[in-house]
């Protein structure tokens, strides 16, 4: 990639795809997508790295299909985090204003962050995030930004994210293995916010829900900030294997009925419709009615909709939710799913698309490519030189693909 820092790259490592997603930034700091490239992911299970080469043969096949339209190198990449290992809570830090004047200062926000960050945590976990909700000085709540104000008590309230160490280290490996240094790993639901949200849905209170292949992931967001994530095991490849048994019928082509002719709510499918269904062995394909395929996928998404729901109420956000709800990822394909969503939230339900860059056309703008398109945004926005978060040296591997990235890199530099 060009030493110019004009290039923002966004690296989704799913369980059923793979996404790489390049970015130009331009002079008023916009970013346009150039360059996007796909492959079939068939080394994860639920956002776990189960089968190492196979992952790295798959970003190695991304990047270079991102590489051919974009018409650059890329080395450097953010990766984005996900899977039912991640947990989160929330913190609060106090600190004692320092200065003679009591003018708070970046020096006291930096101190309160580490107050509120200094929880005991497992030591196979780390911390992925400190994401700040809202700063309180003297018992003056919601400021989003205390630098300049006056006070003798600053707090600090904050939702930290942890992630299992081994499982990052795995995806930081295989992207390295590719040939592609990590910049940063990011929460995936930070990054599709990032392309789906807009700043008053995310003020008024809003629930964002992106349905994966192996994972469906939930985050609530309040006042601009991130109040409560949660993930749940089951995704776009659990509807398939509904249909795989219930219909008697290869995962193959339980795959391509579900995107062919799914719907999950029966009610919107036409009772007098058919259609074919091959079977296992090579026998003579059936035909069955098309309410029967629709019947069977319903009680899925009524089940993810219904424990996201539970959760929302546990946490006490289900009377702050004022935007609603916002369905992407592959899942919310699925006709008949914001319908099913409207009927068990009771809420509005929309289905995000992204937004917020250039350059995003058709079939680059639908929302399985959220998560991508939003890793490339935050690279632009909150990576700037100097703001990058540091990846360990243990977590980078010195494999010969990322090897001949650094001979690109250095010839790029000599000539």
């Amino acid at each position: 990639m060009p030493k110019s820092e004009h290039y923002t790259v966004g690296l989704d490592i799913g369980t059923t795809h793979i996404c790489c997603v390049v970015g130009e930034v331009n002079e008023r700091g916009q970013v346009d997508i150039v360059g996007l490239g796909e492959a079939p992911s068939r080394g994860l299970r639920k956002g776990v790295v189960v089968n190492v080469d196979a992952t790295v043969h798959a970003v190695k096949a991304a990047v270079e299909e991102a590489e051919l339209m974009a018409g650059l190198n890329i080395e450097s990449a953010v990766v984005g985090i996900a899977g039912g290992h991640i947990r989160s809570f929330n913190s609060r830090g106090v600190v004692a204003v320092a200065g003679r004047d009591r003018t708070i200062v970046d020096d006291d926000v930096k101190r309160v962050m580490d107050a509120a960050r200094a929880v005991s945590i497992p030591q196979d976990r780390e911390v992925l995030h400190v994401l700040p909700q809202e700063f309180v000085v003297d018992d003056q709540g919601g400021i989003a930004s205390p630098v300049g104000l006056v006070g003798s008590k600053l707090e600090a309230n904050v939702h930290i994210v942890t992630a299992a160490t081994t499982s990052v280290q795995n995806l930081v490996s295989c992207a390295n293995r590719a040939g592609i240094e990590v910049r940063d790993t990011v929460l995936e639901q930070c990054a599709v916010a990032e392309a789906v949200l807009s700043e008053d849905e995310k003020e008024l209170g809003v629930a964002l829900i992106d349905i994966g292949g192996g994972t469906t992931d939930m985050a609530i967001f309040e006042k601009g900030s991130i109040w409560f994530t949660a993930v749940l095991p089951v995704g776009g490849d659990h509807f398939t294997n509904d249909l795989a048994v219930g219909l008697r019928t290869p995962i193959p082509d339980a795959e391509r009925l579900k995107k062919s002719q799914g719907c999950a709510l029966a009610s919107l499918v036409q009772e007098n419709t058919v259609i074919d269904v091959p079977t296992v062995g090579g026998r003579k394909s059936r035909q069955l009615s098309h309410q029967v395929m629709a019947e069977i996928l319903q009680p899925r998404a009524q089940e993810i909709f219904t424990l996201f729901h539970n959760e929302i109420v546990r946490a006490g956000f289900d009377k702050m939710l004022n935007a609603g709800v916002v369905l992407t990822g592959g899942g919310g394909l699925l006709p008949g799913m914001t319908e099913m969503a409207e009927q068990v939230f009771d809420m509005p339900v929309r289905l995000g698309k992204p937004s917020g860059a250039g350059g995003l056309v058709e079939p680059f703008s639908g929302p399985q490519h959220a998560a991508a398109i939003g890793l490339a945004l935050y690279g632009a926005r909150h990576l700037e030189e100097g703001a990058r978060r540091r990846i360990p040296l243990a977590l980078q591997t010195s494999g010969i693909g990322k090897v001949g990235g650094r001979v690109r890199q250095w010839l790029t530099e000599m000539f």
